[in-house]
């Protein structure tokens, strides 16, 4: 009995479509089946996947140059992505006229594993044409200067990255392999050199970046192509959905091009049996740590379910107010009454003085206003400390007690709101972060796009509601 749900019938749906697939408009014609038609005539035929990737990559704009300058591909192991980056190098040697082409690993080994697969192409029977011309001794097997040079003045060279940054990798063509572990440095090293280079085209092909992966460049590129902010990149990306089950050949398959060529299923079934989810999610099934469905704090459900049936009356004073600024400036400003928490403001501000008016006419002298020490909101201190308003000012094990009340409350029932949508946005956009050591957690944003102000200030509010208002846990400021 294997760990996988589904057998044979997945076999008749072919090569899985990417999940992704950007490719910017050749205006002039595309080389793609001359590269394919050179690869079949050396004896490897290309999988239709891999067609794909070129015909992402080597159209041409009207001027004959390439109109993806950068080629990216993300696709799991052992689906063949080393065929097509031979495939590519002897196109470029052979056809397009490139006279130095570089390919790049972050080790040296894994570099000469693409040297000695080129080396078997060369080296097969039925390739003595190829072999005319490559040039005399021109195979260069010494390791760290593994190449090949041909008769038309062409030269493939293998480089790792792990040595002195940049140097050598100026080339018409650099096939850069393992892509999710190249540094800003090292990328930055490599560009400055092929500036100069009249028609350059960069492949980046690799799997998701692990946490321990130096994956920004990897991930700027991928980032760039699916926002559409650059006319210049391709990105192909297999990959399962992240709501599939791992556990179904179908999500397997849609994730690896390769499935029903060369994808030991057995194996499979180890490395889902032997990872954790998530590694098993990014090294086999292609997806994105950053596409990865995390559990809402909250889930949607729960928190639909604690919205009040009789909420307070609009003209009763709060327990507590609360107040909580983005970095954008944003200034949400909350109250608690009992277990109730509702927003009474979510504003733009420039000038913080109109909030501060309002915080005073409403606190007076005995409703608490808490405000976190690290939030831009703390910007209005001094100035409430002057209006003397009574202000709690918290810090980070205040905001331990602070979120873990709020969450001990919602998961209980014993907390109620107003069902607004600001409110149910920030928490649809909320993750924990760690504070300290010994279990704490504070709100972190998941979502770029949400602003979480709001849910800061309601918890602080509710936090707020249950100090003792003679010995309050944090920081009072009076006048």
């Amino acid at each position: 009995m294997t760990a996988s749900t589904r057998s044979q019938p997945v076999a008749l749906l072919g090569e899985a479509p990417p999940r992704v697939h950007v490719a910017p408009p050749a205006t002039r014609a595309n080389s793609w089946q001359d590269v394919a038609d050179l690869s079949a005539r050396v004896g490897v035929v290309l999988d239709e996947w891999q067609e794909l990737v070129l015909q992402a990559a080597m159209g041409e704009r009207q001027n004959a140059t390439w109109a993806a300058k950068r080629v990216g591909l993300s696709v799991p192991r052992q689906n063949g992505k080393s065929q097509l980056l031979v495939a590519r190098v002897l196109a470029g040697a052979l056809l397009f006229g490139e006279k130095k082409i570089v390919v790049s690993a972050h080790q040296q080994d894994t570099a000469r594993e693409s040297f000695t697969k080129l080396l078997e192409i060369i080296e097969a029977d039925g390739n003595a044409a190829l072999r005319s011309r490559i040039k005399p001794n021109g195979i260069m097997q010494a390791l760290n200067r593994e190449a090949v040079k041909f008769t038309n003045g062409a030269v493939v060279q293998f480089k790792a990255r792990s040595g002195p940054g940049g140097r050598g990798f100026s080339s018409d063509c650099l096939m850069l392999d393992e892509a999710q572990i190249l540094s800003q440095r090292a990328w930055v090293s490599i560009n400055s050199t092929m500036s100069a280079m009249p028609n350059p085209q960069v492949w980046l092909m690799g799997t998701p970046p692990t946490p321990e992966d130096d994956g920004e460049v990897f991930a700027n590129v991928r980032r760039s192509a699916m926002a559409g902010t650059s006319s210049s990149v391709a990105w192909l990306e297999w990959a399962a959905d992240p709501k599939d089950d791992p556990a179904d050949e179908l999500t397997r398959w849609s994730a690896n091009p390769g499935w029903n060529i060369r994808i030991n299923h057995e194996v499979v079934d180890g490395e889902f049996e032997t990872y954790p989810p998530d590694r098993f999610a990014l090294d086999r099934l292609g997806i994105w740590a950053s596409d990865l469905v995390e559990p809402a704090v909250i889930p949607a459900d729960e928190w639909s379910a604690l919205r009040a049936a009789d909420p307070p009356a609009q003209d009763a004073a709060p327990d507590a107010l609360a107040v909580d600024m983005s970095h954008d400036r944003v200034l949400a400003i909350a109250g608690c009454w009992g277990s109730h928490v509702e927003l009474l403001a979510v504003d733009a501000v420039q000038d913080t003085l109109a909030a501060v008016e309002w915080l005073t006419e409403r606190a007076g002298r005995r409703i608490p206003v808490v405000i976190d020490s690290l939030s831009p909101a703390a910007s209005m201190v001094a100035a409430l400390k002057a209006a003397r308003v009574r202000v709690v000012v918290t810090g980070a094990a205040d905001m331990q007690k602070a979120c873990g009340g709020f969450l001990d409350a919602a998961t209980t029932a014993r907390l109620t709101h107003a069902g607004q949508q600001q409110l149910t946005d920030a928490l649809a956009g909320a993750e924990k972060r760690k504070i300290g050591d010994a279990g704490g957690w504070g709100w972190n944003r998941k979502d770029p796009a949400r602003n979480i102000a709001p849910l800061v200030a309601v918890t602080l509010a509710h936090y707020g509601a249950t100090l003792n208002v003679k010995r309050p846990t944090g920081r009072v400021v009076t006048a």
